[in-house]
């Protein structure tokens, strides 16, 4: 049989196809020849999405923004650390005597002067003491004022040649004896007169005691480590803080042209809320290998007590002023990949980009070193607020600050044209 003619018996034997899978084999390319149609169509016929700037320019509408003037005036130049109050003086008041703590006269917490009597420690046995060597000393000068009788006579005597010089000298030499002993009791008084007077216990200088660390009636020693009370001075005031040692040229010019001046802030709150206004006194003789920064010590007045000993507060050291320098706000610099911008407003209510360099910069102002084309001159009014919706050449309409808004319940109607601002997230 001929190879080409198919064999009886293979047909037979072959199942018949599914009717089901001749249907799929049309219905599956038909659905790719959809699906991707309807992708080109999307593609093609999708109407493009403008940004926000193209869509108020397009529609003619303004951008609403805050501005603020570039101002032209001078501008200290800071340095930022964080620093830790010191007392400038801090005393812990011990018993220069033994005996029992008859009187507490203090309140904790009080504020003292020095020569304030704090406490008082039993006098009576020291009180004895000195009237035994007062007594004392009185028998010594007694017994000398007879001595010198007795010499003054042997004088005499020695000269008639009624008695032998040894005598005299003898006599010379007791007088002598006696007055060194009148000079001993002399020295028992003054010894004896001071621990009379150590117990009554007054304040060494002006402060603010603390916590009572003796109650009255205990029996203290002049060998007790812990003392009666500490007493702290906290005006003046000290705050010790570091800087890093990149800084130390700058503080030095500075100390030497006296305009080191020193303000304390709160630690993490506002670097504008003042706590008080110093000088700074004393810049180690060393830098700190191990952290590469360089300690100083300032001196705050701290006539309000705002200052602590013990706690951390933000410090800010002038070491420079920039004199007649352009300054804008820190929210109207905006930041690009071809470096700082600001979009200043023209008189006729359009937006110019303006690309800047920019020197110091703080929270409160930032100092335009530089203009890449012509430059701020200072007057320059300056987006701070909605400059993320705007480019070179947008309308713009100038809204009123949050503190200008109505009262609450009470809506600003818009400015003719312009879109209503939406509310940041946050």
């Amino acid at each position: 049989m001929d190879s080409l003619t198919p064999n009886p018996m293979d047909l037979i034997s072959r199942p018949p196809a599914p009717r089901g899978s001749r249907r799929w084999r049309w219905v599956m390319p038909l659905l790719c020849v959809l699906v991707v149609a309807a992708i080109v169509g999307v593609v093609k016929f999708w109407p493009a999405t403008p940004d926000a700037a193209t869509r108020n320019r397009t529609a003619g509408l303004a951008v609403p923004v805050l501005v603020a003037k570039a101002d032209r005036r001078d501008m200290p130049i800071m340095l930022d650390g964080l620093g830790t109050v010191q007392a400038f003086n801090s005393v812990t008041v011990k018993a220069m005597v033994d005996g029992p703590l008859v009187a507490v006269q203090f309140d904790e917490g009080q504020i003292v002067h020095k020569g304030d009597v704090l406490a008082r420690i039993e006098p009576r046995a020291f009180r004895a003491a000195l009237d035994l060597a007062v007594a004392k000393k009185a028998q010594d000068e007694a017994l000398l004022a007879n001595a010198k009788v007795d010499l003054v006579r042997y004088q005499k005597l020695v000269s008639n040649n009624f008695t032998s010089a040894q005598q005299s000298d003898t006599q010379k030499a007791l007088v002598a004896q006696y007055e060194a002993l009148v000079r001993q009791d002399q020295a028992q008084i003054d010894t004896a007169q001071s621990n009379l007077d150590y117990t009554t216990v007054t304040s060494p200088l002006d402060g603010r005691t603390g916590v009572r660390l003796v109650d009255q009636g205990n029996i203290v020693h002049a060998s007790d480590a812990t003392g009666l009370v500490v007493i702290t001075q906290l005006q003046p005031i000290f705050v010790v803080f570091t800087l890093p040692q990149q800084t130390l040229p700058a503080v030095v010019k500075a100390m030497a042209a006296g305009q080191a001046t020193v303000v304390a802030t709160p630690q993490g709150g506002s670097r504008s809320a003042v706590l008080d206004t110093g000088k700074l006194t004393v810049l180690d003789n060393q830098v700190d290998p191990t952290t590469g920064t360089i300690k100083l010590k300032a001196s705050f007045p701290n006539k309000d007590s705002r200052l602590w000993p013990g706690g951390f507060v933000g410090v800010r050291l002038q070491v420079d002023t920039a004199n007649n320098a352009v300054v804008v706000p820190p929210a109207a610099v905006q930041r690009g990949p071809r470096g700082a911008f600001v979009y200043v407003v023209g008189d006729d209510d359009t937006v110019t980009r303006q690309a800047i360099r920019t020197g110091y910069e703080d929270e409160q102002a930032a100092i335009v070193t530089d203009g890449l084309t012509d430059g701020l001159k200072g007057g320059e009014q300056v987006v701070t607020d909605g400059a993320s919706r705007l480019s070179d050449g947008s309308k713009v309409v100038v809204a009123k600050a949050a503190a200008d808004a109505p009262p609450a319940g009470r809506e600003r109607p818009a400015a003719p044209g312009a879109q209503r601002p939406r509310r940041s997230p946050g």
